[in-house]
């Protein structure tokens, strides 16, 4: 094993994965409960249910609102090729280093006719 690389075996991670399952699934059957009983409901608010905006789970899951939202983290690949090219870096245009003094300058073009 590298250092800084931890890994479950096969047997823990199985374990794992069974155990939130059940996790999950008495969670989902004790909130369709609590939609069902009333009272239990009441008790998870603290005695009595909201009549104005009661937005709790256990309304969004009896009026069917659950929405899944799509995972935004991008998957990691490894890579498995760089590839490095190397280039030159080079000028064109070279500034000039002389400024000319007044009433010099390039020619001008002419057109011959």
């Amino acid at each position: 094993m590298r250092p800084g690389k931890f890994q479950f075996n096969r047997r823990t991670r199985e374990r794992i994965f069974f155990a939130a399952g059940v996790l999950s699934l008495a969670l989902w059957l004790f909130m369709a409960t609590a939609e069902i009983c009333t009272p239990l409901h009441a008790w998870l608010h603290g005695g009595t249910i909201p009549k104005d905006d009661d937005d709790c789970a256990i309304v969004a899951i009896a009026h069917g609102k659950i929405e899944a939202a799509p995972c935004a983290a991008p998957a990691v690949l490894p890579v498995t090729w760089i590839e490095i090219t190397r280039h030159a870096e080079f000028s064109i245009f070279i500034p000039a280093d002389k400024n000319l003094p007044l009433g010099r300058g390039p020619p001008a073009f002419q057109t011959v006719s």
